[in-house]
């Protein structure tokens, strides 16, 4: 057995412990499921009384003792009426065995808890020595929102002593470097009770997002992007025609305008679509690259909002290209070049790509679907990358190359889509005029560099610890005079910098040297200019970089050199 599938075994194990645990402890708890995770394994109950956070140090206990109990863990298969009576009083259970199309199913035993199970344990519960809870948050019964409410308990759970450590240590150092608590020191943005789940963006935290979408902007240019806007709300029908209303509608907010049924958009497509429709399209038109920073809004559970990491509103750095099937592989391999082109500047060296193929549910034949999935895996072939398959976790209307950052912290992000959909042209019959005079149809690529920039920047926060590199921090400069007799010489230079576009401040206060320093290196402010009687007299800056290295001396052309270097 390999690793990676005893710990699938040991994850699902540990859910099972877990559930072990609440049945002791709350024996009045209805128990859902509790399946396996990639990094652990949950499990969503219904209590009579909602758990709380102090309920998991507890929880965690009584799981230590009953694995020490080292119980066996027993997996049979019974009569689907024996398993009724069983669960006769829980009525999830219920609903899952009468799903299940055998007429036998999977039950667990360890001591005297049993579990609905399909199997896939370790031997003992002995086995299982070095797991955490994480946290509560909130789930709908079978994932949809007009089911029942119940809470999700989350862990994690490891083979070694050492790495349940090292994860201890890395959720150390993410509560340490919490974006949401960077951006609350550094005045970057909000969250108000008056609109749970809306960031609030401070000066500082959109003088970040500006630079991030200048940087972009620059590269869509260079690519021959052509930007629109599209509207935030459009009526019913059209997300219905587009398929967004069937897989989306629980996580979308609705709204009746005129006695017409409205949507705020959860996502951009439909919008670039009608412009498209907006005349006819010739063969020389395309390919049509059509780009759009656009807000969407997305219905999410208060218990799984988290900070800009999941918010209800988000700004997508969204693409649409209408596309001739034959210049499909070439137009890939140029979004993925424009990928790489967009990352560069953030140093990011450890990528994974994943190519997430076709879902349960999705619009399109087969067929169609497996051309897509090749055209993808051949770009990416092509352009040198080595990738790994993401089975069923496709959009619904078409398959995608995901790309995988690692920050800082080890920890692996999801930045970046591009994806290929046949589907959408078929629903909104979208055409354009071949070389031949007959109507074909085109393709269309949607692609994120960012994905979300809300997502990003926290991203970019947590990765960079609040010390965003010279080019990307909100305020680069910071000008801090000796004595008031320099502030004159102080603000010459900041007008001087902000005309050429340099984000720069003038600390006028009465603080002493030291603690204008202090008060710089508290805001993540990377460069100093110190400004002293030498200075004015010589008409020079000294520089003091955020590490403490210092140059003195410096005319005003050095310091736009080293600008120019850093920006």
């Amino acid at each position: 057995m390999s690793k990676s599938q005893y710990c699938t075994l040991l994850r699902h194990s540990t859910a099972h412990l877990l559930a072990h645990a609440i049945s002791e402890l709350f024996p009045e708890v209805l128990f859902t499921i509790g399946p396996a995770t990639q990094d652990g394994f949950f499990y969503d109950v219904l209590p009579k009384t909602n758990l709380k956070e102090s309920d998991l140090i507890m929880l965690e206990q009584k799981m230590q003792e009953i694995a020490e109990r080292n119980l066996p863990i027993v997996h049979t298969q019974i009569d689907k009426n024996y398993a009724r009576t069983l669960f006769a009083n829980n009525r999830f259970k219920i609903e899952l065995i009468d799903t299940i199309p055998s007429e036998t199913v999977g039950l667990a035993t360890q001591g005297n808890f049993i579990d609905l199970c399909k199997g896939g344990h370790v031997t003992h519960t002995g086995e299982i020595k070095y797991f955490k809870l994480t946290g509560l948050s909130g789930s709908y019964w079978r994932g949809d929102r007009n089911n029942q409410v119940l809470q999700r308990i989350s862990g994690i759970v490891f083979e070694t002593e050492k790495e349940l450590d090292e994860y201890k240590k890395k959720i150390a150092d993410a509560e340490l470097y919490d974006h949401r608590r960077i951006g609350k020191k550094l005045e970057l943005f909000s969250f108000q009770d008056e609109g749970p789940g809306f960031p609030f963006y401070h000066p500082k935290g959109k003088a970040i997002l500006n630079v991030l979408i200048d940087h972009l902007k620059k590269i869509l240019r260079l690519y021959q992007y052509s930007e629109i806007t599209t509207p935030l709300m459009l009526r019913d029908e059209l997300w219905k025609q587009s398929g967004h209303y069937d897989f989306y509608k629980e996580h979308m907010y609705f709204s009746t305008v005129d006695e017409q049924s409205y949507a705020v958009r959860p996502m951009n497509c439909p919008g670039a679509i009608l412009i498209y429709k907006e005349r006819p399209r010739s063969y020389r038109d395309l390919p049509l690259r059509l780009a759009e920073f656009a807000l969407d809004h997305r219905y999410e559970l208060s218990g799984a909002m988290h900070g800009l990491f999941r918010a209800r509103a988000f700004t997508q750095d969204d693409a649409h290209i209408f596309c001739r099937p034959d210049l499909l592989a070439d137009e890939l391999k140029k979004t993925i070049q424009l990928w790489s082109d967009a990352w560069k500047k953030f140093n990011f060296t450890d990528v994974l790509v994943k190519v997430a193929t076709r879902p349960e549910k999705a619009l399109g034949s087969l067929k169609l679907w497996e051309i897509a999935t090749h055209a993808l895996e051949q770009a990416l072939i092509d352009q040198g990358y080595r990738y790994e398959i993401a089975s069923g976790e496709g959009a619904f209307y078409g398959p995608k190359i995901e790309f995988h950052i690692h920050d800082s912290m080890n920890r692996s992000w999801q930045c970046g889509t591009i994806q290929v959909d046949f589907a959408q042209p078929e629903n909104f019959d979208l055409y354009y005029i071949a070389d031949n005079g007959k109507r074909e149809r085109p393709v269309i690529i949607h692609r994120a560099i960012y994905g979300s920039l809300e997502r990003f920047l926290a991203i970019l926060l947590e990765h960079y610890k609040g010390k965003l590199p010279f080019w990307l921090a909100p305020i680069q400069i910071a000008i801090l005079s000796i004595t008031d007799n320099q502030i004159d010489y102080s603000i010459e230079i900041y007008k001087k910098l902000n005309h050429q576009g340099i984000r720069a401040i003038v600390d006028q206060s009465s603080d002493p040297i030291n603690g204008k320093i202090k008060n710089a290196l508290d805001q993540a402010i990377p460069w100093a200019l110190i400004i002293g009687k030498k200075e004015v007299e010589q008409q020079t800056i000294s520089l003091r970089l955020h590490d403490g290295t210092q140059k003195n001396g410096l005319s005003l052309e050095a310091l736009y050199q080293l600008i120019e270097n850093h920006n």
